[in-house]
C-alpha cells in the first residue's frame, strides 16, 4: 500500500491542521467542521492528480474545446458520524460523486480498553468499475477502516480504492499494511506520534466527532 503524507511540504492545509488541534479553539464547532471541510477539499484536489483522466469535448457558445475529464465515476464514503464534514469537503471537489455511509464504531463489552469494532448501517451506491474514496478524520487502530472496507466490498468491485486521513498514527498504518490489499493508496494530511493506552492518537486532537456535533452518551 502506498502512503501519500500531504504534510512533507508546506501549504495552507498546516494552518487547518493547526487549529483543529488547538484547545483554543475547540470550543467553536462551527470552525471545526469547516477546518475539517477545508482539509477534504485540499486532500481531494490532491488525490484528484492520482485519478486515470480521458478526453472529452465540450461545446462553447463559440465552438468547440477538447478538454480532460475523469475516467471513472466517483463514489465517496465516509464512517459515521465524525467523518461528515471531511465528507462534505470531499464532496465540494468531487460534486457528482455517488456517495456512501457506514456506520464503525468502538463497543467495549466491560466498559474497559478493549473494544471491537461494530458496524450496524450502511447505505453505499454501487461500486463496481468506480473510484472509491473511503475517508476517516482519524486513522487510530485502523480497525474501523478495516472494516468498513470489508463492508464496502460487498457492494461490488471498484476500479480503484483510495483512503484518506486527516491524522493518523503509525500503528493504524500498520494495521491497514497488514489488512488491505497492496494496490490500496493511503492519503494522510499528517503523520503522529503514537496511540496510547486507550488506542487514541497521541498528540492528536481529541475526539473529532464530539468536537464536530458536540458530545454523546
Amino acid at each position: 500500500m502506498h502512503v501519500h503524507h500531504l504534510s512533507d511540504t508546506d501549504s495552507a492545509l498546516h494552518q487547518y491542521l493547526a487549529e483543529i488541534r488547538d484547545v483554543a479553539v475547540h470550543g467553536d464547532r462551527l470552525r471545526f467542521r469547516r477546518n475539517i471541510e477545508r482539509i477534504g477539499e485540499v486532500m481531494a484536489y490532491e488525490i484528484s492528480k492520482a485519478l486515470p483522466y480521458a478526453a472529452a469535448e465540450v461545446t462553447t457558445p463559440l465552438g468547440v474545446k477538447a478538454v480532460r475529464r475523469l475516467r471513472d465515476p466517483i463514489v465517496v464514503c465516509s464512517i459515521l458520524r465524525a467523518g461528515l464534514p471531511l465528507h462534505t469537503g470531499f464532496l465540494n471537489v468531487f460534486d457528482a460523486a455517488d456517495n456512501g455511509f457506514i456506520s464503525a464504531y468502538r463497543h467495549h463489552p466491560d466498559g474497559g480498553a478493549d473494544f471491537e469494532i461494530r458496524v450496524e448501517y450502511q447505505a453505499v451506491a454501487d461500486l463496481d468499475g468506480k473510484t472509491v474514496l473511503l475517508v476517516d478524520p482519524m486513522l487510530a487502530t485502523g480497525q474501523s477502516l478495516v472494516a468498513a472496507y470489508r463492508r464496502l466490498m460487498e457492494r461490488g468491485k471498484p476500479a480503484a480504492v483510495h483512503i484518506a486521513a486527516v491524522i493518523a498514527a503509525p500503528e493504524g498504518i500498520a494495521h491497514l499494511r497488514e489488512h488491505l490489499p497492496a494496490d490500496c493508496r493511503l492519503w494522510v494530511a499528517a503523520l503522529d506520534e503514537r496511540l496510547d493506552a486507550r488506542s487514541y492518537i497521541v498528540p492528536g486532537l481529541g475526539d473529532a466527532g464530539d468536537l464536530a456535533f458536540g458530545d454523546k452518551r
